[in-house]
This record gives structure tokens, C-alpha cells and sequence, in this order.
């Protein structure tokens, strides 16, 4: 029984100070996880657009965004200049690498992909990751290996691009298994390993669900494991924050269930490839969450 941690990094406060506690919680389980790494300029204040979108205002709320991000975060690309995250940070991110996690690419800009990828065209979406990979192999002295998508979203230009920039294997999706991706009929040949599990941010405040027992309810959904394992997607800037004591019970449950906390590439390695099933890329919602994100959907039978 395998459970993947992927833990998003998506700001310059959560690299600073949700990492190092991250690394330390999951050293003190012995737990292995994949760090996704935002790796340029931190432009979270630009989010303030999504106030548009449905659903967002009442999610913003419900998981007191000011207190998990910080005022000065709030205001990074609009009142405030964007901190350089992968300039001011690298040394967090080798220290992460060197402490024997796993590290791969979430986004150059996590809300410039977050919020624009919907609508752009392949050189905008290849401009994105070049700089991301680039800024990587600046950090790190190799090339990333794994990739994980800002907001899971993806369109087919990225999707392409996975493959032509070498990745094993990615996380870009919300799904049950692992499976080979498929875009109208277009067959893309690198793995994807989505998110099977809800976020706490997507938990909190719904149905009941509060901070005091939203532990208890995703163990709930942890005790069955899927033949292939599950993936659970954590945020430094929450489980690396107040939402520790949360994680912690989290982790301590999964291993009274059984589990082996692993990296992804755990999971990617245990994968025949040739017995993948291979889905279509579905855009959809996601309960809990505003907007859209990339699903898996129905399988592709050529």
C-alpha cells in the first residue's frame, strides 16, 4: 500500500517557511514525498481577478486565505513587487533535493499559468515551461524529471510539451489511477499520476468538515487503496503552516492504516507502462474548488 505525498509550492512565503517545517515533519515519520517548486516570479496578489469566477469568494473565506498566505503575499504583483522566488530561494530548494526528497517543476509564474493557460496558444505555454525547466537547471544542476501543473491546468500545447521536454512521468490531473493521456484522439506518451485524494482547502467549511475533524474524514477515504496507490496533494503554505498539526494527524493515520508514504516517482516506478489505461483529458469542475481543472476522463479505445 503506497500513498504519493506531491506537496505544490506555490509562493515565496511558502517556500521560506513552509518547506524547512514540511521537510522536518515528514523526516520526524520518515515519509518521502515530491516537492513541486514554483520557480520565478511569486505574482499572488494577481489573483484578485478569480474574485469574478464562481465559487471563488466563498472559498477564499471559508479557508481564511489572509491568514494561510499573509497580507504581503496578498499584495505580491500588484502593490508590492513579486519576489524572484527561484533567485531568493534556491538554497531552500537544494536543501530540500539534498535532504533526499524528490523536486520537480510546479510553475515559472503559478498565477500566471493558473490564470491564463485556459486561453493560450502553444508559444505562450512553451515560453512558461522553458523558463520553469530552465530556472530549475539553473537551481538544481540538472534537468526536472517530474512536473506537476499550477491549478491542474493543462492544455494540449502543455500536454505536448511533457513529452518533447523529457519528463518520466507528471501530475497534472485529478483522476483515480494512473493512465497515458489522451487529447482528441491525439496519444501523449507520458504518464500521468493524478491527484486521487480532496484537498483540505477543498474540505474545510463543506458539509460539516472543519479543521478539527478534517483529518478523521480524508482517513476515512484512505482506508481502501486503490491497486495502484493514491496520490494526496498537500500546499506548503497550508500543511506547512497552521494546517501542520492537521497534516501530522494525517500522517500518523496513514501509517496506522498501513501505508508507505512515498514520492510520486515511487509510484511511477512500479507502473508497466504498456498496461496503462489511456484516458482523454476532461476539463471540469471539482468539488470545492472554483473554476475548472484538467480530469481524468473517460478511456480512449482506438
Amino acid at each position: 500500500m503506497k500513498l504519493a505525498l506531491k506537496i505544490d509550492v506555490d509562493t515565496y512565503r511558502g517556500t521560506r517557511q513552509g518547506v524547512p517545517r514540511l521537510v522536518e515533519l515528514l523526516r520526524k515519520h520518515g515519509a518521502g514525498a515530491t516537492f513541486l517548486f514554483s520557480l520565478g516570479p511569486d505574482h499572488t496578489g494577481r489573483a484578485i481577478k478569480r474574485a469574478f469566477r464562481r465559487g471563488f469568494i466563498g472559498k477564499a473565506a471559508r479557508t481564511s486565505v489572509l491568514s494561510h498566505y499573509g497580507l504581503a503575499t496578498l499584495l505580491y504583483g500588484t502593490l508590492l513587487p513579486g519576489p524572484d522566488i527561484g533567485r531568493r530561494c534556491a538554497g531552500v530548494m537544494r536543501a530540500v533535493r539534498d535532504a533526499g526528497f524528490e523536486v520537480g517543476v510546479h510553475a515559472w509564474d503559478h498565477v500566471k499559468w493558473q490564470d491564463g493557460l485556459g486561453g493560450a496558444d502553444a508559444e505562450w505555454t512553451e515560453r512558461q515551461m522553458r523558463l520553469a525547466r530552465g530556472r530549475f537547471e539553473e537551481i538544481f544542476g540538472e534537468s526536472a524529471r517530474a512536473h506537476g501543473a499550477a491549478g491542474w491546468q493543462m492544455n494540449v500545447h502543455a500536454l505536448r510539451l511533457t513529452q518533447r521536454l523529457g519528463f518520466d512521468y507528471c501530475s497534472d490531473t485529478r483522476g483515480s489511477c494512473p493512465f497515458i493521456p489522451v487529447w482528441r484522439a491525439e496519444i501523449v506518451a507520458c504518464p500521468q499520476l493524478p491527484t486521487t485524494l480532496p484537498t483540505l482547502d477543498e474540505l474545510i467549511g463543506v458539509n460539516g468538515v472543519t479543521k478539527k475533524n478534517v483529518a478523521e474524514h480524508v482517513l476515512d477515504l484512505t482506508r481502501e487503496c486503490p491497486a495502484a496507490g493514491h496520490v494526496y496533494t498537500l500546499h506548503a503554505e497550508l500543511e506547512g503552516g497552521k494546517l501542520a498539526p492537521v497534516f501530522e494527524a494525517m500522517l500518523s493515520g496513514w501509517k496506522s492504516q498501513g501505508y508507505e508514504l512515498v514520492p510520486l516517482r515511487a509510484l511511477a516506478e512500479a507502473l508497466d507502462l504498456k498496461s496503462l489505461p489511456r484516458n482523454e483529458i476532461a476539463i471540469g469542475p471539482v468539488a470545492g474548488r472554483s473554476g475548472s481543472l484538467a480530469l481524468q476522463g473517460r478511456e480512449y479505445l482506438s
